[in-house]
């Protein structure tokens, strides 16, 4: 535990999150809910290219260690793997989940609970692994959860492909965003994840993201309280566009941004009918993008000293 006291709790005290719920389940009836604003009545049945109706669908929960170490701390971060994807990424390494639909259609109240389970675990947060279209179930989830005694932070873990809308939503309940910042490129994004307009798009909801809880924070421990926390997942052949992606990370968010550079891209999925997607990054094309990264200021990467 922590002696920062979640935002979500206040919101659901004052009523804020009853209020919040009406609006975003009333975005379902003709879902805008993401960039793809499909238009599908949600509510009754209708699914779009998220392929979500009106009742969350879950792959799995777990206390999860393989997140950054300000997530992680000593006990976990309570991951809720959530099904289906607003992104359409032809390398995902969670095809199963996001493209193929691994997972069960469950009860906001079956939400909530496992939200409970994790926090008895431990967990020193509750990670939405792909919250994107599922923010409305997520938001009732989270007030039953409340009542159940919820008390720790939650994590807006995304693709990045956010609408401004659903994110200004979301101000006063999510204490962390850990968003992906995939591309700096449009053209790249449209091949390999089917989002022409990934950029703008990306970078108008992380200016958002980080207006509303500014540079990660920690606490005693080293465990995460609130703040954004970027990641960055390097591609062949420079394919992520990482110097534009942390150009503007260092001169439109923060210098002091907490980043994630990631190394361990593989072949997945479609991968390997799409050349240079058919294989690892080297070494070199790691060190390159870290490079890139100090030398536009970034001062705080994940797993890298200064």
């Amino acid at each position: 535990m922590t002696n920062r006291r979640p935002s979500y709790i206040r919101a659901h005290e004052s009523g804020e999150l009853a209020r919040k719920i009406k609006t975003a389940y009333s975005i379902l009836e003709e879902c805008r809910l993401c960039p793809r604003r499909c238009g599908v009545n949600r509510m009754a049945g209708g699914k779009g290219v998220c392929r979500v109706g009106r009742q969350p669908v879950v792959s799995s929960f777990m206390p999860h260690f393989g997140e950054e170490a300000p997530l992680v701390g000593h006990y976990g971060s309570g991951a809720i793997f959530l099904t289906y994807c607003n992104l359409k990424c032809l390398f995902c390494q969670n095809y199963d989940i996001s493209h193929l639909g691994h997972g069960e259609e469950v009860s906001t109240r079956e939400l909530a609970e496992m939200m409970a389970a994790l926090q008895r675990r431990g967990c020193h947060n509750i990670n939405f692994v792909t919250p994107t279209h599922q923010v409305p179930q997520i938001l009732e989830a989270v007030s039953l959860a409340v009542d159940m005694g919820l008390e720790i932070p939650l994590v807006y873990n995304c693709g990045g492909y956010e609408a401004v809308e659903t994110i200004r939503l979301l101000e006063g309940i999510f204490d962390i965003y850990m968003p992906d910042f995939k591309y700096g490129d449009d053209e790249a994004a449209k091949r390999l994840s089917n989002a022409p307009d990934y950029v703008g798009i990306a970078r108008a909801a992380i200016k958002e993201m980080h207006h509303q809880v500014g540079d990660l924070v920690m606490d005693g421990r080293g465990i995460a309280v609130r703040g954004l926390l970027l990641r960055h997942l390097v591609l062949p052949e420079g394919l992520a566009g990482t110097k534009e992606v942390m150009s503007f990370i260092a001169g439109e968010i923060s210098p002091d941004t907490y980043v994630n550079i990631m190394d361990q891209y593989r072949p997945c999925y479609k991968a390997y009918d799409n050349p240079p997607m058919d294989r690892r990054i080297t070494g070199e094309e790691f060190d390159e993008a870290v490079r890139v990264a100090t030398d536009e200021g970034l001062r705080r990467l994940d797993g890298i000293s200064a």
